[in-house]
């Protein structure tokens, strides 16, 4: 099954390249972040705070989630309602980042994540795709860029949405998740050793995706 696995740290672009990547190849792009946005939305939604583990568990036996595609952009479903347009609001990018440490929840997801990578050819991308939810993928890229070109980069992508947050905010967040996700215990953020790494500070989007289609070219 062609599987392409794409982890990197938040704001290094994976999710444009795993778009262009997946358009390009004509396979499904499974946008595994927007899975855990989602249960985060649905635990605010209740009430509960994202750190609290006793309280977030139980909410799971109620999260029905399911991953449609319209058009080619794939929703995130949940109990019947399309909370797509709800999780890319700023608050919820950090919060995902926080439910996503309970074991319970990455457990949840990633049945789901690979029941669907199991049936379909698909890139993923995320945290610990290559690590943790598709190991034996025959593909693996971890992108990565300097905590201040990612902070530039999301900084404008929410001002062009009308998000108003200052830059040195933005930047403080990148930091807050780059320590949170690596320092996890549970499938924390890391590269793999069979990973291709690249950086893409100074690398336009095209450039990236030449490095990675010339990859799985040569295989």
């Amino acid at each position: 099954m062609l599987n392409i696995a794409i982890d990197g740290p938040a704001g290094a672009g994976k999710s444009t390249m795993a778009k262009a990547l997946a358009k390009k190849l004509n396979i499904v792009y499974l946008d595994t972040g927007a899975m855990y946005r989602g249960v985060a939305y649905y635990v605010l939604q209740r009430g509960v705070d994202p750190a609290d583990e006793a309280n977030v568990i139980p909410l799971l036996d109620g999260i029905e989630m399911d991953i449609v595609y319209e058009n080619g952009q794939q929703k995130v479903v949940i109990c019947g309602e399309d909370v797509t347009p709800y999780i890319r609001e700023h608050n919820i990018s950090m919060a995902a980042s926080t439910v996503s440490k309970i074991p319970a929840v990455r457990i949840k997801l990633v049945e789901l994540q690979r029941a669907i990578a199991a049936k379909t050819p698909c890139v993923l991308d995320g945290r610990d795709i290559g690590s943790y939810v598709l190991p034996n993928a025959p593909y693996k890229f971890f992108l990565t860029a300097s905590a201040e070109e990612r902070a530039r980069r999301r900084h404008l992508e929410l001002a062009e949405k009308g998000v108003k947050i200052s830059y040195e905010e933005v930047l403080e967040d990148i930091k807050a998740r780059d320590h949170q996700d690596s320092s996890r215990a549970f499938a924390p953020l890391k590269a793999t050793e069979d990973a291709v790494i690249i950086d893409t500070t100074s690398l336009t989007p095209e450039q990236t995706i030449e490095m990675i289609m010339s990859r799985i070219n040569s295989k």
